[in-house]
């Protein structure tokens, strides 16, 4: 990577930049720190029955995996093609692509009301495959970008990967035998979040210093605005076919949304700050367009469902019909109230 990126003369930037090894330390530590506690406080939120119902019926979780790993890699690698980005920027985009989703899109399935524990269970479990889609997708993403075949570290990426299961895995624990707590984990754990992210923006400040502007480069602003908007607009589009406009907003919320807390410790701890440069504040640039376009999403669909609040009723009883088209299955009284529909419609046809 050194070597290819020293020979583009507009972004020669890395060559010159270097963290001093206390401050590179303190900013590491603290970026482990802050994964640690996001990690935890997501696994705090998951319940082993839900695990378990949605594991006995994968249909939703497949299709939003596939979904996560499919759309969001794939878009990652189209834009850094299309804008020919540096290899450095390049697998910086494709980490960002590659990695699982976030827990903000918990946040954001509530917003536009979704299913809660699909998007929950959907976030465990991308993390959780993740450990193998990652380091694969971007070994076939890498080979379109000469330089960039052999110089991923995938041993780096793994064992972080592998570091985010452990404290996931606490939260489960937690939230199983230890309920009571769990309310109190969350509010420590976001109090230390805040703080813990506070510091590694001033640090990182500091040790970017004066190279701070070769991050805001047309190219990097535009794949950061570009992808999560694709990613909540394809992952709607993808999901709708299959599930009701409940889980489909769900699954595009899921899509959009990485984990930026993870990419940002790969980014940091799995490069040095010679080859990474200041690169590593891309996933800091893409949450802020992330949460923006989810935010303006959020109150399009609060404002569609004040104006017409039929809405929803209708999208749901369309997909049932077609349900019901294809022999399949519904909910309990929404499979009534629709025989019951159709019932009508039959008698009123032989009258």
């Amino acid at each position: 990577i050194n070597n290819t990126n020293n020979n583009n003369d507009g972004d020669n930037y890395n060559g010159a930049f270097n963290i001093p090894g206390p401050l590179n330390k303190a900013i590491n530590t603290i970026t482990i720190i802050i994964l640690f506690i996001t990690m935890i406080s997501l696994g705090c939120k998951m319940e082993i029955t839900k695990i378990k119902s949605h594991i006995l019926k994968p249909k939703g979780v497949g299709i939003a995996l596939l979904a996560q790993f499919g759309i969001m890699p794939l878009t990652a690698y189209s834009l850094a093609k299309t804008l020919q980005m540096d290899p450095i920027k390049a697998v910086t985009v494709l980490i960002c692509g590659c990695c699982p989703g976030g827990s903000l899109s918990n946040i954001f399935s509530l917003a536009v009301k979704g299913d809660m524990n699909l998007s929950i269970v959907m976030t465990t479990c991308s993390s959780i495959v993740a450990l193998g889609m990652m380091p694969l997708l971007l070994f076939v993403f890498c080979q379109g970008f000469p330089g960039l075949e052999n110089a991923v570290p995938y041993v780096g990426i793994m064992t972080a990967l592998a570091f985010t299961l452990v404290p996931c895995t606490i939260g489960i624990v937690i939230n199983h035998y230890k309920p009571n707590y769990t309310p109190v984990v969350l509010k420590v754990g976001l109090s230390l979040l805040i703080i813990s992210t506070i510091l590694v923006s001033i640090l990182s400040g500091f040790a970017v210093g004066n190279v701070l502007w070769t991050i805001f480069m047309p190219d990097v602003l535009t794949v950061a605005a570009l992808m999560p908007l694709i990613g909540f607009t394809l992952g709607y589009a993808m999901s709708v076919l299959f599930f009701s406009c409940r889980c489909s907003r769900t699954i595009s919320m899921e899509t959009g949304c990485q984990n930026i807390q993870l990419c940002v410790a790969i980014l940091k701890v799995a490069f040095t700050p010679e080859v990474i440069g200041p690169m590593f504040l891309f996933p800091l640039i893409y949450i802020m367009f992330q949460c923006g376009e989810a935010l303006l999403l959020a109150l399009c669909f609060r404002c569609y469902q004040t104006l017409k609040p039929p809405a929803e009723g209708k999208c749901h009883s369309c997909l049932c019909v077609f349900n019901v088209m294809l022999g399949r299955r519904t909910e309990g009284s929404e499979e009534h109230t629709l025989n019951t529909h159709l019932l009508v419609i039959i008698s009123n046809i032989q009258t």
